[in-house]
C-alpha cells in the first residue's frame, strides 16, 4: 500500500474527500515527526509506538575495499507494533 492507496482507504472509511484524507494523513505523519525530532514518544493504542533511540558509535568495514572505516553515533526512529497489529 503506498501514500495514494492509504489516502484512498482513508477517505472511503471516513466519508472525508480525499482532499481532506490527504490533509488528515499529511498533518497526522508531520505531528509524529515533529514529536520524533523532539525526542518525544508517540503512542497509538492498538496500534504502535514511535520513539527515539541512540545508535552508539561503532567500528565497521568497507565492504568494497575491506578498509576498517568508524561508524559515528546517531539517533534513529524506532516502531514497536502495538498488540491490535501484530499477525
Amino acid at each position: 500500500m503506498n501514500k495514494t492507496d492509504l489516502i484512498n482507504a482513508i477517505a472511503e472509511a471516513s466519508g472525508l474527500t480525499k482532499a481532506d484524507a490527504t490533509k488528515a494523513l499529511n498533518a497526522t505523519t508531520a505531528a509524529i515527526a515533529n514529536a520524533v525530532k523532539n525526542d518525544d514518544k508517540v503512542a497509538l493504542v492498538g496500534f504502535g509506538t514511535f520513539s527515539v533511540s541512540e545508535r552508539p558509535a561503532r567500528t565497521g568495514k568497507n565492504p568494497r575495499t575491506g578498509e576498517m572505516i568508524e561508524i559515528p553515533a546517531k539517533k534513529v526512529v524506532k516502531f514497536k507494533p502495538g498488540a491490535d497489529l501484530t499477525l
